[in-house]
Order: C-alpha cells, then structure tokens, then sequence
C-alpha cells in the first residue's frame, strides 16, 4: 500500500498570537470551514470489511471521529486494543465508560494479521485505560508490537499509549518492544483537567513524555482546543512540551461527541490554528500538526515519513 510522505515543514518566524476576541467563534452552529466528509468509497468498504472480519476495535468508531470518512477511504485506520470500554470517564470522549470484559489474549494476532494484509507502511495503535489490571494492560501492548515486527517487518509502528497510573515499569514493557513513535496525548492544558481528564495527572503525562524521549524514541503528543482554555496557556503547555523535548505536536478543534459531554467554548478560526503551528515550528517542535479536523493519528503516517527524513 503506497502512502505519500509529507516534505519536512519549515521553520517559521514567531507570530504573536493576537487579542482574544477575534481569535474564536462563539459555540453554536459550526463555522462554514468544519467540513467533514462522510465514510464512502471502496477503500473505506475493504477497511470495513477487514475489521469486522478480524473482530477489531477502532479509536475512529469508538471516539466519532470526524476524518474516519478521509482516513478510511484512502485505507488508514488507528486499531484500538483492549477492547472498547475504558475504566475511565473523561470529560470529551465518547468512548464507553464501564468494566472492561475478559481480556482477549488473540488480539494481538488478529491485528498484526489484519496489518500485514493491508501491507501497512505505518500503523497507529491506540488502547482504552485499562486501570483494573496489574500492569495496565502493558504485556499486551509490547505483544501487539512484536506480533506486526514479526508478520508485518516493514510496517513502521506508532503506539499511543496511557499513562498506566505512572508505573514506569510498565511504561518500560512498552518501550522493550521498541515502537517506532511513542505517543501520548495530553489532551489539554493544565487548568482544564479536573474537567477534561479527572483521572489523569499533567505533569505524569509530561514525566512519561520525558521518559520515552530519554529513552531514544521519537515522542508525539496532541491537545484539543475551544475546551475551555486561554491562547496563553496553549502557549505556555506548548512551551512545557518542548522542555519534554517533544518531536510532534497535533492541535485540532474539540468537537462535542454528545449533550453529556463538555461543551464547546469557542471555534477556533483557521488564521488561529497557522498561528499556533507556526508558533510551536519557532519552538522547535519537528512537526506541527494544526488544524479544526487535526487529531492526534491523522496523517500519522506522513507525519513519521515528515519526522524520520530530517
């Protein structure tokens, strides 16, 4: 399967962000940019196919992802193990909340098989939290990994991980089975996370970033934005990533999967979203993803072509 790989992105001169007020749109009806295209088309039908056949999971099913449309149909998709119900319940996902059934010791199999079919150049695997198990559900993560290495050898493997309660020795299993890019999102800036992810910690993201970073991986990580943040803690959290030494930073627009869940505080405009790239390309991130649809495994594979060709 040939996938494009995107050329480096330039280094561009700091913009300052400008005043609050014209930088957003007040929430209600979506703004004429936000266009989603709806799933369709025989790549997205074989992707269908697939997954139902090999009984996975998909991040872009279980969150509503608004590119699973583009992503599908051009034969991308970002396989979620540990089945789909989390053992947490964050403020912005639409992810099932509950207790996790048996754990399916063949998953791994099944998705380095389904890999290995689409002769994958790049994977993204993303899993719940899976809190109630000794090890976070790490043994089948590194298992995952080792079972695409040895079906799918020229698959390049992006994991995007939990952050397993800060047991470090889990953290580390993962890292033995040596992913390509480790990826962990912190979803949003510090203020927000009483709202937005209650049973996380910030700087424990952080401290798992730097980990993996002084480990020698390639490290990822991605924010919503309209959640309820100011520009000036966007900033500030991307300066506090980049002292993580973060290569790659995706930042999309936070869209309500229900009535239930958070609401929208603002729009983010366009103009705002090239500011923030170009802001975080002056930091010295190696990528910046920015955009209204960006999110964390969207483009992922160009992004990894992007990172490894500098």
């Amino acid at each position: 399967m040939v996938i494009k790989t995107s050329h480096t992105l330039p280094v561009l001169a700091p913009v300052e962000p400008e005043s609050p007020k014209p930088d957003f749109m007040a929430p209600g009806r979506k703004p004429s940019w936000l266009k989603v295209k709806l799933p369709a088309g025989p790549g997205y039908t074989r992707l269908r196919s697939l997954i139902d056949e090999h009984k996975l999971h998909t991040v872009c099913e279980s969150a509503k992802c608004p590119n699973m449309g583009e992503c599908w149909g051009r034969g991308t998709a970002t396989i979620m193990i540990l089945g789909d119900v989390c053992t947490r319940s964050c403020g912005f996902c639409h992810i099932k909340t509950g207790r996790p059934p048996v754990l399916d010791l063949d998953e791994p199999r099944r998705v380095a098989d389904a890999a290995a079919i689409m002769r994958l150049r790049h994977i993204v695997i993303t899993s719940v939290n899976r809190d109630e198990l000794p090890d976070g559900g790490a043994a089948v993560w590194a298992r995952t990994i080792r079972e695409i290495r040895r079906v799918s050898p020229q698959t390049t493997i992006e994991v995007l991980i939990p952050d397993f309660c800060g047991r470090w020795q889990d953290l580390q299993t993962v890292l033995d089975a040596k992913p390509d890019i480790l990826n962990h999102n912190v979803e949003t800036v510090p203020s927000q996370y009483h709202r937005v992810r209650p049973q996380a910690k910030f700087l424990r993201s952080i401290e798992l970033l730097s980990r993996a970073k002084a480990a020698g991986f390639l490290t990822k990580t991605g924010m919503m934005l309209g959640i309820g943040e100011t520009d000036d803690e966007i900033i500030e959290t991307m300066q506090q990533l980049r002292k993580a030494n973060v290569d790659i930073l995706t930042l999309g627009q936070y869209l309500q999967p229900t009535r239930e869940h958070l609401p929208i505080d603002r729009w983010i405009t366009p103009e705002q979203f090239l500011n923030f790239k170009t802001i975080g390309l002056n930091m010295g991130f190696g990528v910046v993803e920015s955009g209204a649809l960006v999110r964390s495994s969207y483009h992922a594979d160009e992004q990894a072509g992007s990172i490894s060709a500098r």
